[in-house]
């Protein structure tokens, strides 16, 4: 089956404004020749009998004509001269005015046919970039010139949109990249336990022991790294489950069984209720705390804060802690995946403990702030907006979590 050429949007705009035109041409012309026919006399000569007209001539020869004849001669005559020459102007009126509306609609078809061209220009600009994208390459941008219009701001609008996907897809082939070297490390380690062992024929048994716990080790090692890239991957698709969640009862959960080593805890729990997945915001405080326990001084302190609006009911949990002082540019790649503070070719720990949290922040709806204490540290806040009661859900009693 033979499909039709489709018509471009330049044509279609040539043919509507041309067509535009033609109408209105046609109706002025329609409307100008009416106005000049309606301008003629009222009464119409009739046709003078053949016995009258020979009258009038044999008058006009006479040497002695009769003058009241001679008068409605003349005046016969003289009416259907000037209606001929009347009738002769509107032929050559309506002649003309077709003639200057075709040469004009040919003018206005090519005119409207560059105007429309001019006026897609942008849109062809528009198409070539987004030809020009893709997954390799998203550095392309429209930058269209000219007014502010519509067109400029979908021009606007598609960069910017440009932007945003060479943002992700860089900070995807980073996060690839990292993975891929992280997991390798514990591989690294497994393989080269097990040579080391294999190849020394007088290996003992407490030799062949200790390659299975440093294997073990590393099993582990790249076992709670995978846990955590999964963890990312299913807080890409949002929230599964939604409860209300008091923030005081899990933290205080989380600080029972912190490993704080020799720092101080300090904290203040106020109840604070959001509307969440329990296990998520658990696994948010807990690595807001293990980070604040990981990167601090010897003998330093840790703040842990709940509270709530009383007005909004807008929930906020803050964790400070001491530590070393941190650089605006310290503070602005903290949250990017596989980064640590302070200690970046240290194994402890993945450097994911961050991005999980603002991770799980976001999926709730929540903003997740970090700014540097002058006194060194870094203080974080999550901001939880208002809880919104789904169907089967409870506030939950006061003392009961």
């Amino acid at each position: 089956m033979s499909r039709h050429p489709r018509l471009t949007v330049r044509t279609r705009l040539t043919l509507l404004y041309t067509g535009l035109f033609a109408v209105c041409g046609a109706t002025m012309v329609a409307v100008s020749y009416t106005l000049i026919a309606r301008l003629e006399p009222q009464q119409q000569s009739r046709q003078a009998p053949a016995a009258f007209l020979t009258r009038c001539h044999s008058e006009q020869l006479s040497s002695h004509p009769d003058g009241r004849i001679l008068a409605k001669c003349v005046s016969y005559f003289q009416l259907q001269g000037a209606q001929h020459q009347r009738h002769l102007i509107n032929t050559h009126l309506l002649t003309y005015a077709l003639t200057t509306v075709g040469v004009v609609l040919f003018l206005a078809a090519i005119l409207s046919w560059i105007a429309a061209g001019r006026a897609l220009r942008p849109v062809h600009a528009i198409i070539a970039t987004a030809r020009t994208a893709s997954e390799r390459n998203l550095s392309a941008r429209i930058a269209l010139d000219g007014p502010h219009d519509e067109l400029h701001e979908l021009a606007e609008t598609i960069d910017d949109m440009l932007g945003r996907l060479q943002r992700a897809f860089e900070s995807q082939q980073r996060f690839i990249a990292n993975a891929s070297h992280e997991l390798r490390t514990p591989l690294a380690v497994m393989g080269a336990t097990v040579d080391v062992v294999l190849e020394d024929p007088g290996s003992t048994t407490a030799e062949f022991r200790e390659m299975a716990t440093d294997i073990r080790a590393a099993v582990d090692h790249a076992e709670h790294l995978i846990g955590a890239l999964l963890l990312l991957a299913r807080n890409d698709r949002g929230l599964t489950i939604r409860h209300l969640v008091d923030l005081a009862a899990v933290a205080e959960d989380v600080l029972g069984t912190t490993d704080a080593r020799d720092r101080q805890l300090h904290a203040t729990l106020q109840r604070a209720v959001v509307s969440g997945d329990p296990t998520l915001i658990q696994r948010l405080i807990a690595n807001l705390v293990d980070n604040a326990v990981r990167y601090n001084t010897t003998n330093g302190d840790i703040w842990v804060t709940t509270t709530t609006d009383a007005g909004s009911r807008i929930s906020r949990l803050a964790v400070t802690n001491t530590g070393p002082a941190l650089s605006r540019a310290d503070l602005a790649s903290i949250f990017e995946p596989f980064r640590r503070l302070n200690d970046r070719t240290s194994h402890e720990g993945f450097g994911l403990g961050l991005t999980i949290a603002d991770s799980i922040a976001a999926i709730h709806g929540a903003s997740l702030t970090a700014h540097p204490r002058s006194e060194g540290g870094l203080a974080i806040t999550v901001t939880f907006p208002s809880p919104s009661h789904h169907p089967g859900q409870e506030s939950p009693p006061p003392d009961a979590w």
